[in-house]
């Protein structure tokens, strides 16, 4: 071989070495975007497609006094305490002059019962929506971690900050995770308030985020709603990426984001069938589509389960509400704020189409947040005054807003100060339609209605708990007691008197630590292990939003999935 030759051969070798390490180093920084490209494969998104909403056989005017009240559940997604106007001074409320009002969210409280100790299911999303449609504790039957691709948790594990606590991977137990996300759903042998009701005679309807399983026989379709616009994932894109409508905020510091603009789809299914793109920003197009619903329905009895995925990440904000709020100077406030308002909207159109169909003197309404505000949106003030973020069992991540209004049984400007859960309404719906629960399990959740009316007094729980992997909490009365193993520590707070859980009372009152944590034992005794183990153990900081400069002192939790 001559030395040309040889030469040549070297240099295309060495051109192959550096193409494969750059090839590897593109991969290995860029590896998340895989489940995203390999979906759109899979399964492509189609051209927007028009929805053909069911019309029910008419079985009862909208007047005739003899029809069952129609039920519909408003679920937000992530909501802070503090978005809401009613509740707090609203989204941006600490800038001067910034307030963005709620009014048509506010008026369902005015016009029924705020209920001011409400709690969510669990503090992230997946758990807690189990509850709401379950009317059980998820822990109960094993549903006790959030389904998440293992690609997003590795993600979030290998993702730090130098200065603070580090994240625990357990690749161990991927083995005993199902490959898809898809997989991890609430068992089949469950009953959903949405069975319940169709039972009843109920035409029954979902919208939006589903997050409880995508596979054949756990899908919305599948679980009691005759029909269902949905998609299946925890999250959604509001519109494409590049879209001229579009006003984005992506947040370099959360893992989560990255994740999100890497791969969520822009798209939704009708009873299971092939992803189309909607034809409008998500959150409208979901308001719009629950208003033809409610047209094609207006002569037969309705429930409908409305899963907004505002204001969930990725922040992505209609140009024409970011416009309508030049006072935010903060463009990631004011993306935020902006998805706050086209949420009232789209709660204003149900609303409407409710008074403009006759029907909303007989229609019990319930809007909710599946938890509290994120902290990684790296937003300070949206759960306040309380302490704490989604993920966390402070305040912060499960007291919720919780309104309802049914004018036909419930009178006006009520406000309910006891402690009541996302798995009471279930029993509620169930009451309100005269459906009986099932009676061959443990029921948590309780009709609020008799309390409402002041045919019942009391609190109607004794208790409420709540669990994440070694991290557990019980409620009892005004005292709240939180356990934790990393770290091993308890809080204890008495709400009555300190409703933002500033002083930990533990060390000074040992005697009622003791008393709770062998009531908060008993109740725990009762739960099923998860139907899969956590992969993740992530810390979040009880008082600081991601994205903000660490403490030493920082208190924190370690949240597990």
């Amino acid at each position: 071989m001559t030395r040309m030759k040889l030469l040549t051969r070297w240099r295309l070798i060495l051109i192959l070495v550096v193409l494969g390490l750059t090839g590897w180093q593109v991969f290995a920084r860029y590896w998340y975007y895989l489940p995203g490209i390999v979906a759109s494969i899979k399964d492509p998104i189609g051209p927007t497609q028009e929805v053909v909403w069911t019309r029910g056989t008419p079985t009862a005017a909208a007047g005739q006094a003899n029809r069952p009240p129609n039920v519909i559940l408003i679920l937000a997604d992530d909501l802070g305490w503090n978005d809401t106007s009613f509740n707090g001074g609203g989204i941006a409320s600490g800038v001067a002059g910034a307030v963005v009002p709620t009014p048509r969210m506010d008026s369902i409280a005015r016009d029924g019962v705020n209920f001011m100790q409400a709690y969510a299911g669990n503090a992230t999303c997946a758990p807690s929506r189990a509850a709401i449609m379950t009317g059980r504790y998820a822990t109960r039957f094993g549903f006790e971690f959030t389904p998440l691709p293992k690609s997003l948790l590795k993600l979030v594990g290998s993702f730090e900050h130098p200065d603070f606590l580090p994240s625990y991977y357990n690749s161990a137990r991927e083995q005993d995770v199902p490959n898809s996300a898809d997989e991890l759903t609430v068992p089949t042998s469950e009953t959903m308030i949405g069975q319940v009701m169709k039972n009843q005679g109920y035409h029954t309807l979902m919208l939006g985020k589903w997050h409880l399983g995508a596979t054949p026989q756990t899908r919305p379709e599948s679980r009691g709603f005759d029909e269902a616009l949905a998609f299946y994932d925890g999250a959604s894109m509001y519109l494409p990426r590049d879209d001229r409508n579009a006003v984005n905020s992506m947040q370099d510091f959360d893992p989560y984001d990255r994740f999100s603009w890497a791969n969520l789809p822009y798209s939704v299914r009708y009873n299971g069938g092939k992803r189309f793109a909607p034809d409008a920003y998500m959150t409208d197009y979901l308001g719009t589509q629950a208003v033809r619903a409610i047209e094609a329905n207006k002569d037969n009895p309705f429930f409908m389960y409305l899963s907004f995925n505002a204001p969930h990440t990725p922040l992505q904000a209609l140009k024409s509400d970011y416009d309508a709020l030049d006072q935010i100077k903060d463009h990631r406030l004011r993306v935020y704020a902006a998805m706050v308002r086209a949420l009232d909207r789209n709660v204003g159109k149900v609303l409407d189409a409710l008074k403009a169909q006759g029907l909303d003197d007989n229609t019990m309404v319930i809007f909710s947040s599946d938890n509290g505000g994120a902290y990684y949106l790296g937003l300070p003030d949206i759960n306040k005054p309380f302490r704490g973020w989604k993920s966390t069992f402070f305040e912060g991540g499960i007291h919720v807003p919780f309104f309802v209004k049914w004018p036909k049984k419930i009178p006006q400007g009520l406000k309910f100060n006891q402690p009541i859960g996302h798995v009471d309404i279930f029993a509620t719906a169930a009451a309100a339609a005269g459906a009986k629960l099932p009676t061959d399990r443990v029921m948590d959740g309780i009709d609020l209605l008799p309390f409402v009316n002041q045919q019942q007094t009391g609190s109607p729980h004794k208790s409420l708990y709540w669990r994440d992997g070694e991290y557990r909490v019980l409620l009892a009365g005004d005292w709240k007691l939180q356990t934790t193993q990393r770290p091993p520590k308890a809080w204890l707070y008495q709400l009555s008197q300190d409703p933002t859980e500033q002083h930990n009372l533990a060390d000074t009152q040992p005697a009622k630590v003791a008393e709770m944590r062998a009531a908060l034992q008993a109740v725990d005794a009762q739960q099923a292990k998860p139907l899969w183990p956590s992969l993740l153990e992530k810390p979040v900081r009880l008082d600081r939003p991601l994205g903000s400069d660490f403490g030493k002192d920082d208190a924190y939790i370690y949240w597990a999935n």
